[in-house]
């Protein structure tokens, strides 16, 4: 395995802000929630963030795809991406607290290191890979809890309904790695929004009824955010990150997200997590800086092994 890329400062200082968006959104979607259905958060999430990302397209001049099947791809993304994972996320707050959700969304790196396996020859799992793989499961099953799995009351329902969420999440990213990898990724986030958009909105019309535009100024401020701060700013911002530090760096984000979470919910929400949630995302943690790298650097591997290890 190839030495660790340094992270630059400003790197860190941009993770540090994407992981305090994405730590928000957790907790302004519960917000909205008060006042509007799951499905219509997601259409307001997906539909605000595409008008956004395609102002940020046109300011940029990036050249738009005219193959119908990009445009195809870009719909099943926005699927796996973020009809899927949003919905069920969203549907699960109802149930189960932000940080808690935060924590297991977390799970999304050990899955991706899965899918990437089973559909990638050069994605191969390595002992390194296993042991952080295993380590999460360990994580995400003690966050849950097992007791909880054996009721199968909507709490626990709403905890796998997250992490139906993080597989989907991986299967997008296998997705994108197949299909849309020649796209700019600004028009990549542009397109799979439209795609999510396109189901949502009439998804959410007949499922929840018509949209009110009516709300709450507590509840527009929650859509905003997640929206326009959340998704929009967040994708872009995301590519920023992944250019500066890399995809195994960029994985860190996702431990740096549970504690803005967890915080901003029990300060304007009063949640209060179980001892058992934080020593999941301990666990889970433990399991992220293996797959990254960072506490485990086997001295015996092979130089094949190496080039493919992240």
């Amino acid at each position: 395995m190839s030495p660790q890329k340094s992270i630059p400062p400003r790197a860190w200082t941009e993770m540090l802000l994407l992981a305090a968006i994405w730590g928000a959104s957790f907790v302004s979607t519960r917000v909205s929630l008060d006042e509007i259905g799951p499905l219509w958060a997601v259409a307001h999430r997906v539909g605000w963030a595409m008008l956004a990302l395609w102002g940020a397209v046109w300011l940029m001049r990036l050249k738009l795809p005219r193959d119908p099947r990009v445009w195809g791809a870009f719909l099943v993304m926005g699927v796996l991406n973020n009809v899927v994972p949003f919905g069920l996320m969203a549907w699960g707050q109802l149930h189960i607290e932000s940080g808690l959700t935060s924590i297991l969304n977390a799970a999304t790196a050990i899955f991706g290191v899965i899918a990437a396996a089973v559909f990638f020859a050069d994605e191969r799992i390595t002992l390194r890979k296993a042991v952080g793989v295993m380590t999460g499961f360990a994580g995400v099953a003690t966050a849950i809890g097992l007791e909880n799995l054996a009721r199968l009351d909507l709490r626990s329902l709403a905890q796998l309904a997250v992490i139906g969420g993080t597989v989907s999440y991986a299967l997008a990213s296998v997705w994108a790695r197949k299909m849309l990898s020649e796209q700019p990724p600004q028009v990549a986030a542009a397109g799979m929004v439209t795609g999510a958009t396109l189901i949502m909105l009439p998804a959410a019309w007949i499922v929840e009824g018509p949209v009110d535009l009516t709300l709450a100024p507590r509840t527009w401020a929650a859509i905003a955010h997640y929206a326009l701060l959340g998704t929009a700013l967040a994708y872009l911002l995301y590519y920023r990150v992944l250019g500066m530090a890399g995809s195994g760096n960029l994985m860190l984000v996702t431990l740096l997200i549970p504690p803005f979470a967890i915080v901003l919910g029990a300060v304007l929400l009063n949640e209060a997590l179980r001892p058992a949630a934080y020593a999941g995302f301990a666990l889970l943690a433990v399991g992220l800086l293996i797959l990254n790298g960072r506490i485990w650097r086997p001295r015996h591997r092979s130089a094949k092994e190496g080039r493919t290890s992240i």
